[in-house]
Protein backbone atom coordinates (compact mmCIF):
# COMPACT_ATOMS: atom_id res chain seq x y z
CA UNK A 1 0.00 0.00 0.00
CA UNK A 2 2.83 2.48 1.00
CA UNK A 3 3.57 2.63 -3.26
CA UNK A 4 0.06 2.63 -4.43
CA UNK A 5 0.39 6.51 -4.91
CA UNK A 6 3.06 6.00 -7.01
CA UNK A 7 0.58 3.43 -9.36
CA UNK A 8 -2.13 5.93 -9.10
CA UNK A 9 0.53 8.50 -10.69
CA UNK A 10 1.88 5.89 -13.24
CA UNK A 11 -1.61 4.85 -14.43
CA UNK A 12 -3.45 8.74 -14.46
CA UNK A 13 -0.72 9.86 -16.29
CA UNK A 14 -0.56 7.09 -18.89
CA UNK A 15 -4.26 7.90 -19.46
CA UNK A 16 -3.25 11.54 -20.62
CA UNK A 17 -4.18 13.47 -17.32
CA UNK A 18 -1.83 15.79 -16.98
CA UNK A 19 0.89 15.25 -14.29
CA UNK A 20 0.08 18.09 -12.25
CA UNK A 21 -3.07 16.83 -11.46
CA UNK A 22 -1.89 13.59 -11.12
CA UNK A 23 0.38 13.54 -8.54
CA UNK A 24 -1.62 16.17 -6.39
CA UNK A 25 -4.54 13.22 -6.92
CA UNK A 26 -1.91 10.63 -5.79
CA UNK A 27 -1.04 12.76 -2.72
CA UNK A 28 -4.85 13.25 -1.87
CA UNK A 29 -5.85 9.96 -2.03
CA UNK A 30 -2.71 9.10 0.19
CA UNK A 31 -3.26 11.56 2.87
CA UNK A 32 -7.10 11.02 2.70
CA UNK A 33 -7.50 7.28 3.36
CA UNK A 34 -3.84 5.68 4.23
CA UNK A 35 -2.48 8.22 6.28
CA UNK A 36 -5.52 9.17 8.20
CA UNK A 37 -3.70 10.93 11.00
CA UNK A 38 -2.41 13.83 9.37
CA UNK A 39 -4.54 16.45 9.29
CA UNK A 40 -6.01 17.98 6.11
CA UNK A 41 -4.86 21.65 6.76
CA UNK A 42 -1.08 20.40 7.05
CA UNK A 43 -1.50 19.21 3.45
CA UNK A 44 -3.28 22.25 2.03
CA UNK A 45 -0.28 24.15 3.93
CA UNK A 46 2.15 22.40 2.06
CA UNK A 47 0.14 23.79 -1.10
CA UNK A 48 0.57 27.43 -0.15
CA UNK A 49 4.77 27.30 1.42
CA UNK A 50 5.59 25.09 -1.85
CA UNK A 51 4.94 28.31 -4.20
CA UNK A 52 6.03 30.77 -1.48
CA UNK A 53 10.09 30.07 -2.85
CA UNK A 54 11.77 32.70 -3.53
CA UNK A 55 13.74 31.34 -5.93
CA UNK A 56 10.96 30.08 -7.57
CA UNK A 57 10.35 33.46 -9.02
CA UNK A 58 13.68 32.98 -11.64
CA UNK A 59 10.95 30.75 -13.55
CA UNK A 60 8.51 33.55 -14.72
CA UNK A 61 11.35 35.74 -15.10
CA UNK A 62 13.29 33.33 -17.42
CA UNK A 63 10.11 32.18 -19.81
CA UNK A 64 9.77 35.82 -20.17
CA UNK A 65 12.71 36.82 -21.42
CA UNK A 66 12.42 34.21 -24.02
CA UNK A 67 8.81 35.43 -25.23
CA UNK A 68 10.74 38.98 -25.19
CA UNK A 69 13.65 37.53 -27.42
CA UNK A 70 11.12 35.96 -29.85
CA UNK A 71 9.70 39.88 -30.67
CA UNK A 72 12.68 41.82 -29.85
CA UNK A 73 15.31 41.17 -33.16
CA UNK A 74 17.72 39.44 -30.82
CA UNK A 75 16.69 35.83 -31.67
CA UNK A 76 17.52 37.04 -35.35
CA UNK A 77 20.50 38.56 -34.83
CA UNK A 78 21.85 35.43 -33.36
CA UNK A 79 20.54 33.56 -35.89
CA UNK A 80 22.93 35.81 -38.54
CA UNK A 81 25.38 35.24 -35.72
CA UNK A 82 25.06 31.46 -36.24
CA UNK A 83 25.38 32.01 -39.95
CA UNK A 84 28.55 33.61 -39.87
CA UNK A 85 29.89 31.08 -37.78
CA UNK A 86 29.28 28.20 -39.34
CA UNK A 87 27.14 28.67 -42.58
CA UNK A 88 30.01 27.44 -44.63
CA UNK A 89 30.57 24.27 -43.17
CA UNK A 90 28.66 21.04 -44.77
CA UNK A 91 25.23 21.31 -44.08
CA UNK A 92 25.62 25.00 -43.48
CA UNK A 93 21.63 25.77 -42.55
CA UNK A 94 21.67 22.60 -40.49
CA UNK A 95 24.90 23.89 -38.61
CA UNK A 96 22.97 27.29 -37.95
CA UNK A 97 20.60 25.84 -36.64
CA UNK A 98 22.40 23.67 -33.97
CA UNK A 99 24.54 26.78 -32.90
CA UNK A 100 21.50 28.67 -32.93
CA UNK A 101 19.66 26.74 -30.24
CA UNK A 102 22.89 27.06 -28.33
CA UNK A 103 23.32 30.44 -28.00
CA UNK A 104 19.44 30.52 -27.51
CA UNK A 105 19.70 28.27 -24.64
CA UNK A 106 21.76 30.72 -22.81
CA UNK A 107 19.08 33.42 -23.17
CA UNK A 108 15.61 31.07 -23.47
CA UNK A 109 16.55 27.86 -21.38
CA UNK A 110 13.40 26.58 -22.67
CA UNK A 111 13.37 23.45 -24.99
CA UNK A 112 9.78 23.90 -26.43
CA UNK A 113 9.99 27.53 -27.12
CA UNK A 114 13.61 26.53 -28.95
CA UNK A 115 11.69 24.21 -31.01
CA UNK A 116 9.04 25.97 -32.23
CA UNK A 117 10.64 29.19 -33.02
CA UNK A 118 13.28 26.89 -35.22
CA UNK A 119 10.69 25.12 -37.02
CA UNK A 120 8.36 28.11 -38.02
CA UNK A 121 11.81 30.08 -39.25
CA UNK A 122 14.77 27.64 -40.28
CA UNK A 123 12.78 24.41 -41.55
CA UNK A 124 10.61 25.74 -44.34
CA UNK A 125 14.28 28.05 -45.46
CA UNK A 126 16.01 24.70 -44.68
CA UNK A 127 13.39 23.29 -46.97
CA UNK A 128 14.32 25.72 -50.19
CA UNK A 129 17.63 25.21 -49.75
CA UNK A 130 17.10 21.03 -50.76
CA UNK A 131 17.16 19.51 -47.30
CA UNK A 132 14.25 17.23 -46.30
CA UNK A 133 11.11 18.10 -44.22
CA UNK A 134 11.87 15.04 -42.37
CA UNK A 135 15.94 15.97 -41.68
CA UNK A 136 15.26 19.45 -41.02
CA UNK A 137 12.54 18.76 -38.26
CA UNK A 138 14.97 15.79 -36.69
CA UNK A 139 17.89 18.46 -36.52
CA UNK A 140 15.78 21.51 -35.01
CA UNK A 141 14.38 19.00 -32.31
CA UNK A 142 17.88 17.67 -31.67
CA UNK A 143 19.19 20.69 -31.32
CA UNK A 144 16.91 22.03 -28.95
CA UNK A 145 17.95 19.93 -26.61
CA UNK A 146 20.69 21.73 -25.79
CA UNK A 147 18.62 24.54 -24.17
CA UNK A 148 17.84 23.44 -21.12
CA UNK A 149 21.07 22.57 -20.79
CA UNK A 150 23.06 25.86 -21.16
CA UNK A 151 21.90 28.09 -18.27
CA UNK A 152 19.98 29.94 -17.37
CA UNK A 153 17.69 26.74 -18.17
CA UNK A 154 14.25 26.20 -16.50
CA UNK A 155 15.04 22.09 -15.50
CA UNK A 156 18.64 23.55 -14.09
CA UNK A 157 16.19 25.74 -11.98
CA UNK A 158 13.65 23.30 -11.02
CA UNK A 159 16.47 20.42 -10.30
CA UNK A 160 18.31 23.33 -8.45
CA UNK A 161 15.27 23.56 -5.78
CA UNK A 162 14.32 19.81 -5.85
CA UNK A 163 17.85 18.80 -4.62
CA UNK A 164 18.44 21.99 -2.40
CA UNK A 165 21.76 22.60 -4.34
CA UNK A 166 23.25 25.84 -5.79
CA UNK A 167 21.27 27.04 -8.77
CA UNK A 168 24.34 29.13 -9.56
CA UNK A 169 26.45 26.09 -9.45
CA UNK A 170 23.97 24.37 -12.12
CA UNK A 171 23.95 27.17 -14.06
CA UNK A 172 27.84 27.25 -14.36
CA UNK A 173 28.04 23.56 -14.48
CA UNK A 174 25.52 23.43 -17.48
CA UNK A 175 28.16 25.08 -19.91
CA UNK A 176 30.01 22.05 -20.58
CA UNK A 177 27.43 19.18 -20.93
CA UNK A 178 25.95 22.16 -23.52
CA UNK A 179 28.89 22.48 -25.62
CA UNK A 180 29.77 19.02 -25.72
CA UNK A 181 26.14 18.21 -27.16
CA UNK A 182 26.70 21.00 -29.84
CA UNK A 183 29.45 19.77 -31.28
CA UNK A 184 28.48 16.53 -31.05
CA UNK A 185 25.40 17.28 -33.37
CA UNK A 186 27.87 19.47 -35.72
CA UNK A 187 29.62 16.80 -36.25
CA UNK A 188 26.87 13.97 -36.92
CA UNK A 189 25.31 16.78 -39.56
CA UNK A 190 28.89 17.01 -41.06
CA UNK A 191 28.87 13.44 -41.79
CA UNK A 192 25.15 13.23 -43.15
CA UNK A 193 25.98 16.41 -45.44
CA UNK A 194 28.76 14.69 -46.88
CA UNK A 195 26.42 11.53 -47.73
CA UNK A 196 23.46 13.40 -48.92
CA UNK A 197 25.45 16.30 -50.85
CA UNK A 198 23.95 19.12 -48.50
CA UNK A 199 25.46 22.40 -49.74
CA UNK A 200 26.77 25.24 -47.30
CA UNK A 201 24.84 28.36 -47.34
CA UNK A 202 28.41 30.07 -47.75
CA UNK A 203 30.91 29.39 -50.34
CA UNK A 204 33.84 30.22 -48.38
CA UNK A 205 34.45 31.24 -44.55
CA UNK A 206 33.57 34.36 -43.41
CA UNK A 207 36.23 36.60 -43.28
CA UNK A 208 36.97 37.95 -39.64
CA UNK A 209 36.54 41.49 -40.60
CA UNK A 210 32.77 40.38 -41.47
CA UNK A 211 32.79 38.16 -37.95
CA UNK A 212 33.65 40.85 -36.29
CA UNK A 213 31.21 43.00 -37.51
CA UNK A 214 28.14 40.29 -37.16
CA UNK A 215 29.73 40.29 -33.91
CA UNK A 216 29.05 43.89 -32.82
CA UNK A 217 25.30 43.78 -33.93
CA UNK A 218 24.65 40.76 -31.88
CA UNK A 219 27.15 41.98 -28.96
CA UNK A 220 24.36 42.66 -26.87
CA UNK A 221 22.56 39.18 -27.53
CA UNK A 222 25.77 37.52 -26.84
CA UNK A 223 26.67 39.01 -23.22
CA UNK A 224 23.54 38.14 -21.41
CA UNK A 225 24.11 34.42 -20.79
CA UNK A 226 27.75 35.84 -19.90
CA UNK A 227 26.56 39.15 -17.12
CA UNK A 228 23.93 36.58 -15.87
CA UNK A 229 27.07 33.94 -14.75
CA UNK A 230 29.13 36.94 -13.44
CA UNK A 231 26.73 39.35 -11.82
CA UNK A 232 25.31 35.70 -10.42
CA UNK A 233 29.20 34.50 -9.52
CA UNK A 234 30.40 38.03 -8.30
CA UNK A 235 27.52 38.93 -5.55
CA UNK A 236 25.92 41.52 -7.90
CA UNK A 237 22.62 39.60 -8.08
CA UNK A 238 20.70 36.54 -6.97
CA UNK A 239 19.63 33.84 -9.77
CA UNK A 240 15.87 35.70 -9.03
CA UNK A 241 17.09 38.87 -9.55
CA UNK A 242 18.88 37.72 -12.41
CA UNK A 243 15.41 36.37 -14.31
CA UNK A 244 14.22 40.22 -13.40
CA UNK A 245 17.52 41.87 -15.01
CA UNK A 246 17.62 39.73 -18.04
CA UNK A 247 13.70 40.74 -18.64
CA UNK A 248 14.32 44.06 -18.02
CA UNK A 249 18.05 44.25 -20.31
CA UNK A 250 16.19 42.24 -23.18
CA UNK A 251 13.01 44.95 -23.09
CA UNK A 252 15.55 48.05 -23.19
CA UNK A 253 17.56 46.20 -26.27
CA UNK A 254 14.17 45.20 -28.13
CA UNK A 255 13.29 48.87 -27.83
CA UNK A 256 16.12 51.07 -28.27
CA UNK A 257 18.65 48.72 -29.97
CA UNK A 258 17.41 46.64 -32.81
CA UNK A 259 13.71 48.41 -32.33
CA UNK A 260 11.26 45.86 -33.21
CA UNK A 261 9.66 45.26 -29.71
CA UNK A 262 6.10 47.60 -29.59
CA UNK A 263 3.78 48.13 -27.01
CA UNK A 264 1.02 45.59 -29.02
CA UNK A 265 3.51 42.52 -28.36
CA UNK A 266 3.18 43.26 -24.65
CA UNK A 267 -0.57 41.86 -24.01
CA UNK A 268 0.97 38.58 -26.04
CA UNK A 269 4.13 38.12 -24.07
CA UNK A 270 2.20 38.27 -20.88
CA UNK A 271 -0.57 36.25 -21.57
CA UNK A 272 2.36 33.42 -22.95
CA UNK A 273 4.89 34.09 -19.85
CA UNK A 274 1.44 33.70 -17.60
CA UNK A 275 0.30 30.03 -19.15
CA UNK A 276 4.08 28.58 -19.31
CA UNK A 277 4.56 30.03 -15.78
CA UNK A 278 1.28 28.50 -14.29
CA UNK A 279 1.76 25.22 -15.76
CA UNK A 280 5.62 25.08 -14.76
CA UNK A 281 4.64 26.56 -10.58
CA UNK A 282 1.71 24.13 -10.62
CA UNK A 283 3.88 21.06 -11.48
CA UNK A 284 6.48 22.08 -8.48
CA UNK A 285 3.86 22.55 -5.89
CA UNK A 286 2.04 19.66 -6.93
CA UNK A 287 5.76 17.36 -6.55
CA UNK A 288 6.29 19.32 -3.07
CA UNK A 289 2.91 17.42 -1.62
CA UNK A 290 3.77 14.19 -3.49
CA UNK A 291 7.65 14.44 -1.81
CA UNK A 292 5.66 14.81 1.49
CA UNK A 293 4.24 11.02 1.29
CA UNK A 294 7.25 10.08 -0.28
CA UNK A 295 9.53 11.16 3.00
CA UNK A 296 5.97 9.97 5.16
CA UNK A 297 6.36 6.54 3.49
CA UNK A 298 10.17 6.72 3.70
CA UNK A 299 10.65 5.84 0.24
CA UNK A 300 13.84 7.36 -0.76
CA UNK A 301 15.55 5.37 2.45
CA UNK A 302 14.23 2.37 1.36
CA UNK A 303 14.78 2.98 -2.02
CA UNK A 304 18.71 3.84 -1.41
CA UNK A 305 18.83 0.54 1.03
CA UNK A 306 17.30 -1.98 -1.85
CA UNK A 307 19.56 -0.53 -4.73
CA UNK A 308 23.07 -0.47 -2.51
CA UNK A 309 22.71 -4.05 -1.69
CA UNK A 310 22.16 -4.32 -5.35
CA UNK A 311 25.58 -2.64 -6.11
CA UNK A 312 27.84 -0.92 -4.16
CA UNK A 313 29.83 0.61 -7.07
CA UNK A 314 28.73 4.45 -7.69
CA UNK A 315 30.07 3.86 -11.83
CA UNK A 316 27.25 0.73 -11.94
CA UNK A 317 25.13 2.85 -10.30
CA UNK A 318 25.24 5.59 -12.20
CA UNK A 319 24.59 2.98 -15.39
CA UNK A 320 21.59 1.61 -14.04
CA UNK A 321 19.81 4.80 -13.39
CA UNK A 322 21.06 6.11 -16.80
CA UNK A 323 19.14 3.29 -18.52
CA UNK A 324 16.31 3.92 -16.22
CA UNK A 325 16.29 7.36 -16.76
CA UNK A 326 16.26 6.42 -20.84
CA UNK A 327 13.63 4.15 -20.60
CA UNK A 328 11.67 6.34 -18.71
CA UNK A 329 11.59 8.99 -20.78
CA UNK A 330 10.74 6.62 -23.75
CA UNK A 331 7.30 6.94 -21.84
CA UNK A 332 6.95 9.83 -19.87
CA UNK A 333 7.80 13.50 -20.54
CA UNK A 334 11.17 15.26 -19.56
CA UNK A 335 10.05 17.30 -16.91
CA UNK A 336 7.40 14.74 -15.55
CA UNK A 337 10.60 12.64 -14.79
CA UNK A 338 12.54 14.84 -13.46
CA UNK A 339 10.18 16.16 -10.55
CA UNK A 340 8.39 12.61 -9.96
CA UNK A 341 12.49 10.92 -10.15
CA UNK A 342 14.83 13.71 -8.84
CA UNK A 343 13.33 13.31 -5.25
CA UNK A 344 14.05 9.47 -5.06
CA UNK A 345 17.32 9.51 -6.43
CA UNK A 346 19.25 12.59 -5.38
CA UNK A 347 19.64 10.57 -1.83
CA UNK A 348 20.89 7.67 -2.91
CA UNK A 349 23.50 9.32 -5.15
CA UNK A 350 24.26 11.10 -2.16
CA UNK A 351 24.93 7.80 0.04
CA UNK A 352 27.05 6.57 -2.83
CA UNK A 353 29.54 10.27 -2.51
CA UNK A 354 28.28 11.09 -5.91
CA UNK A 355 28.47 14.94 -5.82
CA UNK A 356 24.58 15.94 -6.39
CA UNK A 357 25.56 18.80 -8.82
CA UNK A 358 27.44 16.01 -11.29
CA UNK A 359 24.10 14.04 -10.92
CA UNK A 360 21.57 16.82 -12.00
CA UNK A 361 23.85 17.57 -15.07
CA UNK A 362 23.71 13.94 -16.06
CA UNK A 363 20.03 13.93 -15.15
CA UNK A 364 18.66 16.88 -17.45
CA UNK A 365 21.31 15.65 -20.28
CA UNK A 366 19.34 12.28 -19.72
CA UNK A 367 15.71 13.28 -20.10
CA UNK A 368 16.60 15.71 -22.91
CA UNK A 369 17.93 13.29 -25.12
CA UNK A 370 13.98 11.43 -23.57
CA UNK A 371 12.23 14.42 -25.37
CA UNK A 372 13.50 13.77 -28.73
CA UNK A 373 12.60 10.05 -28.38
CA UNK A 374 9.23 8.46 -29.14
CA UNK A 375 7.11 7.49 -28.18
CA UNK A 376 6.04 10.71 -25.80
CA UNK A 377 9.09 13.12 -27.00
CA UNK A 378 7.67 16.62 -25.92
CA UNK A 379 10.29 18.42 -29.06
CA UNK A 380 8.95 15.93 -31.07
CA UNK A 381 5.78 16.38 -31.12
CA UNK A 382 6.49 19.98 -30.35
CA UNK A 383 8.66 20.38 -34.38
CA UNK A 384 6.35 17.17 -35.79
CA UNK A 385 2.82 19.73 -35.16
CA UNK A 386 4.44 22.50 -36.81
CA UNK A 387 6.32 21.41 -39.77
CA UNK A 388 3.16 18.37 -40.31
CA UNK A 389 6.18 15.84 -40.64
CA UNK A 390 4.84 12.31 -39.56
CA UNK A 391 6.36 10.75 -36.62
CA UNK A 392 7.24 7.82 -38.65
CA UNK A 393 9.67 9.75 -40.90
CA UNK A 394 10.89 11.74 -37.97
CA UNK A 395 11.94 8.75 -36.35
CA UNK A 396 14.07 7.78 -39.58
CA UNK A 397 16.21 10.59 -39.39
CA UNK A 398 16.56 11.23 -35.90
CA UNK A 399 18.14 8.46 -34.36
CA UNK A 400 21.76 9.31 -35.82
CA UNK A 401 21.59 12.49 -33.23
CA UNK A 402 20.19 10.09 -30.88
CA UNK A 403 23.16 8.14 -30.46
CA UNK A 404 25.41 11.26 -30.60
CA UNK A 405 23.68 12.96 -27.61
CA UNK A 406 23.85 9.30 -26.12
CA UNK A 407 27.90 9.58 -26.41
CA UNK A 408 27.86 12.30 -24.53
CA UNK A 409 25.58 11.11 -21.88
CA UNK A 410 28.36 9.04 -21.24
CA UNK A 411 31.18 11.58 -21.30
CA UNK A 412 29.03 13.45 -19.02
CA UNK A 413 28.51 10.33 -16.65
CA UNK A 414 32.16 9.03 -16.58
CA UNK A 415 34.46 12.03 -16.62
CA UNK A 416 33.04 13.99 -13.65
CA UNK A 417 35.77 16.19 -13.82
CA UNK A 418 35.80 17.87 -17.24
CA UNK A 419 31.90 18.49 -16.23
CA UNK A 420 32.70 20.04 -12.63
CA UNK A 421 35.44 22.05 -13.96
CA UNK A 422 34.11 25.29 -13.94
CA UNK A 423 31.79 24.54 -10.82
CA UNK A 424 34.73 23.74 -9.05
CA UNK A 425 37.24 26.37 -10.08
CA UNK A 426 34.96 29.21 -9.61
Amino acid sequence: MSIFPIVIVMLLYLSSIPIAFALIAAALAYFTFGDVGTPPDLILQKFITSASSVPLLAVPFFIMVGEIMNFSGISASLMKMADVLTGHMKGGLAQVNVVLSTLMGGISGSANADAAMQSKILVPEMEKRGYGRAFSTAITAASSSIAPVIPPGINLIIYALIAQVSVAKMFIGGYVPGVLMCVALMVTVSVIARKRGYQPTREKMSPPKDILKQMRESIWALLLPFGIIMGIRLGIFTPTEAGAIAVLFCTIIGVFVYKELKWHHLPIILKNTVLSTSSVVLIIVAASVFGQYLSWERIPYLLTKSMMQFSSSPWMMLMIINVFLFCLGMFLEGGAVLIIVAPLLVPVIKTMGIDPIHFGLVMIVNIMIGGITPPFGSMMFTTCAITSVTIGDFVKEVWPFIMALIAVLLVVTYMPSVVMFLPNVL
